[in-house]
């Protein structure tokens, strides 16, 4: 069976994504997205459509087992200067067959497709023999896998198998690099500023340990699959007062896992770094605390771990199966250079992981967020044929 959308559900979904790329929603602000994706799902024939604790939107099809997850996000990064944008990033503009707008291509664009996918579903009345479920998620931006966790654990919704809708412009991805946030702290003493031999000033011993980390970067492990690990400084914060030697000072790093890295090792690499330029520091993994728009409180640690999923996997050979089969075109198997929900259900939970979604990586999070309206159909189409494939 090949699937196809009707003009008018192509038209139906076409609006349906305007109003969700219209309706703004940052992390803890997903409310209003919430309920009109929720809405969608119920007009288009979902089985039971609800929304967790959490405020994550789950909608469901069928029932039993085996269980399909689609995964995707509701929330999005901010818009930065809005001058800077060539469409308006929350006018949903169509030219010539391209949707602009903040979350377009992450990953609102894909939301809308798994829902129409289930749709199809729905419309040609395929028969499950286990539950498809559509889950819009809550604060991946801020804390992938947070929101993930909650619905396999607090909900019980254990897949077998899961597809995260993030853009790899309808190509297949298995793994992504990990991702862990640190921050790091040298303490000095105070001193006026006109006499600083009576001080330790806490910024130049961060300076010393900041060479030390940019010089650390370049002997990172590499894998040939998922590439290099990196470590960058993001931000550096220090002193009080401008006629004050500073004693304290703050660096926030951005550490990428590749195989065979993990929190510890990362840690004691930055304790190493410290000790041969003899600065005291001390090196912490970010923690993660926010009130959902529900009211739930959340808290979790800034580690994601990397993860693959082998090419032969059948899950991998089914998701490029049905790119094929609807597309015409064998897709290229590969990886994501961001962090994904994936980190949670491959990385921690050890729930086989996929991901395939319409919109270009490069166009996430930039001023030209964007993403082809004929990719989202094609996406449902795919997103239909897989979860016909695996649980019809």
């Amino acid at each position: 069976m090949n699937f196809q959308l009707s003009p008018l559900d192509e038209q139906a979904l076409t609006a349906f994504l305007q109003d969700l790329v219209r309706t703004p929603s940052l992390s803890t602000q997903e409310q209003a997205v919430a309920e009109r994706l929720a809405a969608e799902m119920r007009r288009v024939g979902f089985t039971e459509v609800r929304t967790d604790k959490l405020g994550s939107v789950i909608g469901r099809l069928g029932s039993g087992r085996p269980v399909l997850v689609y995964n995707g996000h509701m929330d999005h990064v901010g818009v930065g200067d809005e001058a800077t944008w060539r469409h308006a990033p929350f006018g949903a503009v169509i030219e010539q067959g391209v949707l602009y707008g903040r979350g377009a291509s992450d990953m609102k664009g894909a939301l809308a497709a798994m829902v129409y996918g289930a749709k199809l579903l729905a419309d040609n009345q395929v028969p499950l023999q286990g539950t498809l479920y559509v889950v819009g998620v809550v604060q991946e931006e801020t804390c992938e896998g947070l929101a993930m966790r909650a619905i396999v654990e607090e909900e019980g919704i254990r897949p077998d198998w899961v597809v995260l809708g993030e853009a790899t412009n309808l190509q297949v991805s298995r793994g992504h690099r990990g991702r862990l946030a640190l921050r790091v702290v040298t303490r000095g003493r105070a001193a006026h500023g006109s006499a600083p031999e009576r001080g330790v000033n806490a910024i130049y011993q961060m300076a010393r340990l900041a060479l030390s980390i940019e010089r650390l970067n370049e002997r990172l492990r590499v894998d040939p699959f998922l590439g290099k690990g990196t470590i960058a400084l993001t931000m550096v914060t220090g002193g009080r007062e401008l006629n004050v030697i500073p004693d304290v000072c703050t660096a926030y790093l951005d550490r990428r896992l590749t195989v065979g890295e993990d929190e510890v090792r990362a840690l004691r690499e930055v304790a190493t770094a410290a000790a041969q330029e003899d600065v005291m520091a001390e090196v912490v993994v970010l923690d993660y605390a926010a009130t959902c728009y529900t009211g739930a409180a959340v808290r979790g640690r800034k580690y994601f771990p990397s993860w693959t999923l082998p090419e032969d996997h059948p899950l991998v050979q089914a998701m490029a199966a049905a790119v094929e089969g609807e597309l015409g075109a064998r897709p290229t198997i590969g990886r994501w250079a961001f962090s994904t929900d994936g980190a949670y259900t491959a990385g921690q939970a050890g729930i086989p992981t996929v991901g395939f979604g319409p919109g270009e990586e490069r166009f996430a999070h930039s001023v030209d967020d964007q993403i082809r309206l004929s990719d989202v159909f094609a996406a449902a189409r795919v997103y239909a044929r897989l979860a016909a494939d695996l649980l019809a």
